[in-house]
């Protein structure tokens, strides 16, 4: 076994600080995105190489590079599995830091800058464990297949999406894969922690609402024939709607897990306020029992005394995975009659939550954290997942961090001063180096 202090562990450090510093900020605008995801795509392609390890390049466009290995199993008859990151990041506003987001500064037991958890961290975590199973001349009992993708923080149309429609036979074989988000642990107590997988995925739809109306004075029009009123009084009837529970594979089997761990059955009757009574773990759970929608943006008008033609608003909508039919009839029945609806979405996603897999992670985790239990849960955001599921593989969050207690790890996300505390990466290593090298 390698130990906390091998040059694996040390080197998953240096290397996320070395991807902070290469900024590779996706803003969605391709006059405004650099060529940092080729930069960090070529920085662990040198690193991988040194190791002796081959790697394959494609891009769709300059300066969006994406990597792709694959190492062979002693087992061909094996599906294979897939290890998927991404190397772009969101802007980092000079508002707010107390550090240079783009430093890779190690102070305070933590590595920061924008990407430390999300998620150069994995990338670092990825990179050092291969090398250490090259050093190693470690052979897995089935091909594990790793991409290193750009364009996750926007829409994947140049990394994960982009590899999926041109160049799927990349992943032949793979039933599996692993990514972000899960992994990381929460505390019950100083002497129990429990790690979060990723077995689902909530759905997007990202709905615009119009509204069309009587253009006039405002002292004039009636609010019937006024496309702010109605749509106004749609959104509020979203914002107000409370959506049921969906009581998926992946929730029932949380809570089957969480009342083993805590020693007591759930009383699934008032599952919120047991998992609120939780602490810091409900604010990662609570999001996964139902769908939300939030209300986001609302334009119409110029002038106070003009009652405007027209309006719009948009609403971000996660769909509980299962329940994407029933949501989207749901919803328009709240928006009502006389409002347009255009729809930006992708599907919820939901693999085994009792597979074999999960139970290599728990063993990986148990290794290196004999106090650490592994539950499944639900992810609230969307991930690469999205673009892998489409090939049939089942996606998985498992990006493993041993967390500190009281670490705001969900504020961690897009957010200011990003970090990343170096036991947890070092911890991770460890965990990861375990799990795949049980494949």
């Amino acid at each position: 076994m390698v130990d906390n202090h091998s040059p694996m562990a040390e080197e998953a450090v240096e290397f996320c600080s070395d991807l902070i510093r290469i900024d590779s900020t996706n803003t969605g605008d391709p006059a405004t995105t650099g060529d940092g995801e080729s930069r960090c795509a070529d920085y662990i392609r040198a690193l991988l190489e040194d190791a002796g390890l081959a790697t394959e390049w494609y891009e769709k466009a300059p300066g969006r590079g994406n990597l792709v290995l694959r190492i062979r199993g002693s087992n061909p008859a094996l599906p294979a599995l897939l290890v998927h990151g991404h190397t772009d990041v969101v802007a980092a506003t000079t508002g707010g830091w107390t550090v240079d987001p783009f430093a890779g500064l190690i102070k305070d037991g933590c590595v920061w800058g924008r990407g430390a958890v999300d998620m150069k961290d994995m990338l670092a975590m990825t990179v050092a464990t291969l090398r250490q199973m090259a050093r190693d001349s470690f052979t897995p009992q089935r091909d594990i297949v790793v991409a290193f993708v750009a364009d996750e923080e926007v829409d994947g149309g140049h990394g994960a999406q982009f590899l999926v429609d041109e160049h799927p036979e990349l992943f032949r074989g793979v039933s599996e894969a692993i990514g972000e988000i899960g992994g990381f642990s929460l505390e019950l107590d100083p002497d129990r922690r429990l790690y979060l997988l990723g077995t689902a995925e909530k759905g997007v739809a990202w709905a615009t609402l119009s509204a069309a109306g009587t253009t006039g004075h405002g002292s004039i029009v009636p609010n019937a024939e006024n496309a702010v009123a109605r749509l106004a009084q749609a959104v509020a009837r979203i914002a107000a709607h409370e959506w049921p529970i969906v009581w998926s594979e992946s929730i029932t089997a949380l809570v089957d897990a969480l009342g083993d761990a805590i020693g007591r059955p759930l009383d699934t009757s008032r599952i919120e306020a047991e998992l609120d009574a939780l602490g810091p773990l409900a604010a990662m759970l609570l999001p996964g029992l139902r769908t939300t929608t939030a209300p986001t943006q609302f334009q119409a008008g110029y002038k106070t005394n003009v009652v405007p033609g027209g309006a719009t608003a948009t609403v971000d909508c996660r769909i509980a995975p299962g329940a994407d039919e029933a949501f989207k009839a749901a919803f328009l029945q709240l928006v009502g009659p006389g409002i347009d609806v255009a729809w930006e979405e992708a599907p919820s996603l939901e693999a085994p939550a009792n597979a074999g897999i999960l139970a290599g992670m728990r063993a990986a985790i148990a290794a290196v954290d004999p106090g650490g239990t592994g539950i499944p849960f639900v992810i609230s955001g969307a991930t690469d997942a999205k673009a892998f599921t489409r090939l049939g593989i089942h996606c998985y969050g498992f990006s493993p961090l041993r967390l500190p207690a009281g670490y705001d790890f969900a504020a961690m996300f897009h957010g200011i001063d990003e970090r990343v505390p170096l036991d947890a990466l070092r911890a991770g290593t460890r965990i990861l180096h375990r799990f795949l090298t049980s494949q």
